[in-house]
């Protein structure tokens, strides 16, 4: 946002005449403001692989572009049309990237950083879309409960001719929902069993849980370490309120992280604090309550990873919570330079989501909590934290974690920042 919006800008007052192409999760979503900028003209509302080459062709021929699939644009009138969805391609019979050219001009090894996973580690995407339509995802409008995959063979194939171009050792698969197909997952193991490759992706836990302890055991086997869930909350009543859909429970999040402990692959769990309640009591004891859940799942699990997040909306139009949130006051900025504020930065990071039910005593209660976990129970993933400094901070913040007490944790804090450079993965990633 911080290059695209001035970058757009400064192009559009200097060359009226280009027309401006935006796609992606943010500008999908909050197309309207997009739009009304007055600098971007066409926006992709979904893949573009097929419908851009398309784009360009109508707009270099002076073509109309209404028949064109997974678009937002304003017509002539100024009204705001979006074109019908295009269904998700087959993946296998896209053409392969060309990574061997892309090697000419700037070399994959600055691509491929040291992490957890290994010392070159490759993000990939084998896939787009998920099957679920939880109302505070971003994926649910683009996509719309659709998910499509490249075959098991395929993904090989790439990663295959990657290593030929620089061995690569350790892979992230940043699909939205990677463990959709099993017999997809099952074929893609046998495949890499033997490359010595570790490997992380996303996943459900109603999903994952449907795997036989065979399934686990294979893929962990052939390198699976970490899988991400997004565990939102501890009560059934919240992930019912937030249409988290299938069959996930309270009672399967804690019982499927003991199941994955047994096969050493860590579940990444991350919980969303701070959904709208009915009244301010409800939403701190929701709060409350997520953060025992929290503990619960810890001690089930100790190797489980915990990702905090406090509730930023990214509803689906239509959807109840989407009513909640307006019932309540919230509101989007009606200006696309305000996104680059200061306090929409920290909404966009999921940290301060300026949310009208979160009081400052829920914010800080959230982010204290958040302060003392992760100096109680340290993220496996920052490569920076000594066993030694493990330690320190683990003994310093243990009566705080063991008896509930997070006010002002200020000595933790400044070790974070200042001794350890605590890394966030929720915002840092690996």
């Amino acid at each position: 946002m911080k290059q695209a919006i001035p970058y757009t800008k400064q192009i559009k007052q200097e060359y009226p005449e280009v027309t401006t192409i935006w796609g992606g999760y943010f500008a999908s979503n909050q197309f309207q403001v997009c739009l009304e900028s007055g600098y971007i003209d066409v926006i992709i509302n979904g893949p573009g692989d097929d419908v851009f080459p398309r784009l360009i062709d109508a707009k270099e021929h002076e073509k109309p572009i209404d028949d064109i699939e997974n678009l937002i644009f304003k017509n002539e009138h100024g009204e705001i049309i979006k074109t019908k969805k295009q269904g998700l391609l087959d993946q296998d019979k896209l053409p392969p990237l060309p990574y061997d050219h892309l090697n000419k001009f700037y070399p994959l090894n600055r691509f491929l950083p040291k992490t957890i996973l290994g010392n070159a580690t490759l993000g990939y995407h084998s896939s787009f879309g998920c099957p679920f339509t939880c109302s505070f995802c971003a994926v649910v409008p683009i996509y719309n409960a659709r998910w499509k995959g490249q075959s098991a063979k395929r993904i090989y194939q790439e990663y295959s001719k990657l290593q030929e171009i620089n061995p690569v050792d350790s892979i992230e698969f940043h699909d939205n929902n990677f463990f959709v197909s099993k017999k997809r997952v099952i074929e893609f193991a046998k495949l890499i069993m033997n490359d010595n490759i570790k490997w992380w992706g996303e996943g459900r836990i109603d999903t994952m849980n449907q795997y036989t302890d065979e399934d686990l055991d294979l893929i962990s086997r052939a390198g699976c370490k970490m899988i991400f869930f997004g565990a939102e909350s501890g009560s059934d009543e919240v992930l019912k309120q937030v249409d988290k859909g299938g069959t996930q429970t309270a009672e399967q999040i804690i019982s499927f992280a003991k199941r994955l402990k047994k096969f050493n692959i860590i579940p990444e769990y991350s919980f969303v604090l701070g959904f709208p309640g009915k009244d301010e009591a409800t939403v701190m004891r929701q709060i409350n309550d997520d953060i025992e859940f929290i503990k619960k799942v810890k001690k089930a699990n100790p190797d489980t990873e915990i990702i905090i997040y406090i509730y930023s909306p990214v509803p689906t139009e239509g959807s109840e919570l989407y009513s909640q949130l307006q019932s309540a006051g919230f509101e989007f900025p009606n200006k696309l330079e305000d996104w680059l504020k200061p306090a929409w930065e920290s909404f966009d990071l999921r940290k301060n989501p300026l949310t009208p039910w979160l009081t400052p005593k829920m914010v800080d209660k959230i982010k204290n909590f958040e302060t003392v976990l992760n100096a109680f129970h340290p993220t496996v993933s920052d490569l920076r934290l000594t066993p030694k400094k493990r330690k320190v901070i683990r003994s310093l913040s243990y009566y705080r974690y063991k008896y509930s007490f997070y006010h002002f944790p200020y000595e933790l804090k400044i070790l974070q920042k200042f001794w350890l450079k605590y890394r966030q993965p929720e915002i840092e990633g690996f």
